[in-house]
């Protein structure tokens, strides 16, 4: 029973709550997702559906290392702040311009938003659930609108909050906003932190600060002076590490991240405010690019960054095209990370991501009815036999890359190139690499893709340059 999010509320939600008493919700790892998570929790349960445990869910092979949810008991899957859809789930909202791996038949709404936490609060419930004032800062920390509310860098790196008398009320407010995103992301990957601010926090960011500063005194954590210490210090390594060519930031890889605090997304146009644009290749498969947030006039007439991404891939259509990679390799990297309780990659992930598109080298069609079952093995566990069928199965790579990618005109990814330049099996002894590692085939090509999007982004700020 697959019910859709309405801009009037969850529909049938009584129907829900006889056949669900109980739910679930797993959520985007971040402040989105976190608050989103908090308020369909406060909504669900004003409708009379109890949320009994709560779940992060991250994009990559974290994706399929969720926990185990019995579709068949009275406890209802939730999934919030997520672009991916996945076929166990019973409700699905999100906000990002693009959705993928919904299950065919599913009923899906999704409402563009700023961020999913403004639909569940202010559109789905029939009350406001958090204050206006959080929503606010919210919106601006997921949209990265930091340019029109006057945000500097180094109020976004930031742990310490000190009240300014000089300073309006409501920036007082969203300062201490972004102190609280900030802190919440220092401990994000601490295991039970985030599930621990859902299950246990009110609707406020104030009750969220609240509750990380009892985690923080329970578990002995990093104070925020030496988290600030941290960012600065990482600031300061990381001021001559990345190229700087024609006011846009290229960068491999993100240093020394190891310290608590230290690692923040925005340190490449706090060390180069006179930066448009940043250019990140990551040794993981993964080219992003951003405009600089900070920036209220920048060099943006004429240049998409969504559409320099396709373009960027285009120079590589017809190789991508192909080639095939394996449903065996997409089921191995994509379980890197799965333990004996998580979801895995199956058949239905498969298919609603790739089912449209897969190629098979001997039975078409017709394999796909012997593969749903054993995809529901980990592929740690499946036999010789089975892993041959599914050596069989094929997606190009250019439809992978485009499945896994996405983005828009001021921030966009080029994703999935993890999955090349793999074998069909995990390698064994001696000959077993590194995949992060400079000469991996994977990583020459995150390069070559990198160094191809900073061509075409000069290319592009120099047309918009140019008279009409």
């Amino acid at each position: 029973m697959k019910k859709l999010l309405k801009e009037t509320g969850i529909r049938n939600i009584s129907a829900l709550r006889e056949r669900y008493p109980k739910a679930e919700i797993y959520f985007h790892q971040d402040l989105d997702g976190v608050t989103t998570a908090l308020a369909m929790k406060n909504y669900l349960e004003d409708n009379g559906i109890e949320v009994v445990d709560a779940h992060i869910i991250q994009y990559g092979d974290k994706e399929f290392s969720v926990k185990k949810n019995d579709a068949q008991g009275d406890t209802m899957p939730v999934l919030v702040d997520f672009a991916h859809g996945k076929p166990m789930f019973t409700i699905h909202t999100d906000h990002h311009d693009r959705q993928v791996g919904v299950e065919k038949g599913t009923s899906k709404q999704f409402r563009g938003a700023r961020s999913n936490v403004e639909t569940i609060s202010q559109v789905v419930s029939p009350k406001d659930i958090f204050p206006s004032s959080d929503i606010l800062l919210i919106n601006t920390v997921d949209s990265a609108d930091f340019a029109k509310h006057n945000i500097s860098p180094e109020e976004v790196v930031n742990y310490i909050y000190r009240l300014d008398k000089e300073k309006p009320l409501q920036k007082n407010k969203m300062l201490l906003g972004l102190v609280i995103n900030k802190l919440l992301l220092a401990f994000k990957n601490k295991p039970g932190f985030l599930e621990g601010l859902v299950m246990n926090s009110e609707p406020s960011l104030m009750s969220i600060l609240n509750t990380i500063k009892q985690w923080m005194r329970r578990t002995n954590a990093a104070k925020p002076e030496e988290l600030q210490k941290n960012a600065e210090d990482y600031a300061t390594k990381m001021k001559d590490f990345p190229k700087v060519s024609d006011n846009i930031i290229f960068q491999y890889g993100g240093g020394n991240m190891f310290k608590p605090g230290s690692y923040d997304r925005y340190t490449p146009f706090r060390n180069n405010p006179e930066a448009d644009f940043l250019i990140m290749a990551w040794p993981m498969g993964l080219v992003q690019a951003s405009c600089n947030p900070f920036k209220k006039e920048r060099e943006l007439k004429g240049v998409n960054l969504g559409e320099i991404a396709q373009e960027v891939l285009s120079k590589w259509e017809g190789q991508l095209k192909g080639k095939m990679v394996p449903l065996s390799t997409i089921k191995w990297v994509s379980e890197t990370s799965v333990g004996p309780d998580s979801v895995g990659f199956t058949f239905k992930d498969f298919d609603a991501i790739y089912g449209e598109k897969f190629r098979d080298k001997e039975k078409g069609e017709e394999a796909l009815n012997h593969i749903e079952d054993m995809m529901e093995t980990p592929f740690k566990d499946l036999s010789e036999e089975h892993k041959k069928m599914l050596d069989n199965i094929n997606i190009n790579a250019w439809d992978l890359i485009q499945a896994n990618s996405g983005g828009h005109k001021c921030i966009t990814n080029i994703s999935g190139l993890n999955y090349l330049g793999r074998s069909t099996r995990p390698p064994q002894g001696q000959s077993k690499y590194d995949s992060e590692k400079d000469d991996s085939p994977m990583v020459k090509f995150v390069k070559m893709v990198a160094n191809q999007f900073e061509l075409v982004l000069k290319e592009k700020i120099q047309q918009s340059k140019s008279p009409d």
